[in-house]
């Protein structure tokens, strides 16, 4: 029996992907530096900003040493450009509304960072919907380990089995599935309405 549905923010909930590919490479540009759009959505698309930059750094394509320093300026630039990305979609807040309704524990598992997964979801106006919401800096192993999932079942005391994730990028649906649980793999925000949940509802 399925007890809780954890989501993915960026691609799912929120039409987030390009806006962190914007900020990113805004950052980058400062150094000289781009991910190319095709690259974005085969590649880097999932990954957490520092694993993108120590990428771009392994590949030569940015001098090393400048994680944090690039990673610094990219926050800066993703707070501010999250309210022309996060905008309330009402077929997410009439999804979790149902869900909640039903009594499912509701969790966003995402690999931003806390404080900008919270801002995201406010802005999005989903935020109070969720009984866990857990960033990428609250775990040591970002997706595609399972790490963020698996700290998820024990606070919200739940086994694999009892789970629905939903997920949009290859290392989100990697970390879903390696956490053994039910996943439910969507395109993008287009396909997370409350039709997907119709064999729980």
């Amino acid at each position: 029996m399925i007890k809780a549905v954890l989501f993915d923010l960026d691609g799912v909930l929120v039409d987030m992907p390009d806006g962190h590919y914007e900020a990113l490479n805004k950052a980058l540009k400062l150094f000289g530096a781009k991910i190319e759009k095709d690259e974005h959505v085969s590649y880097f698309n999932g990954l957490p900003t520092r694993k993108k930059i120590c990428r771009l750094e392994e590949l030569g394509r940015l001098p090393a040493g400048l994680t944090e320093t690039v990673n610094s300026i990219k926050q800066k630039y993703t707070k501010e450009i999250i309210p022309k990305y996060c905008i309330p979609d009402y077929s997410k807040i009439i999804m979790l509304k149902h869900l909640k309704k039903r009594g499912y524990k509701i969790g966003c598992c995402s690999n931003s960072v806390r404080e900008t997964l919270h801002l995201m979801l406010k802005c999005a106006q989903l935020f109070e919907y969720f009984d866990l919401i857990i960033g990428n800096d609250e775990v040591k192993n970002s997706k595609p380990h399972p790490e963020i999932y698996l700290h998820a079942f024990n606070r919200l005391k739940v086994k694999p089995h009892e789970v629905i994730i939903v997920e949009d990028s290859p290392h989100g649906i990697a970390a879903a599935k390696a956490s053994m649980a039910n996943v439910y793999e969507v395109k993008g925000v287009q396909d997370v309405h409350l039709s997907l949940f119709k064999d729980i509802l």
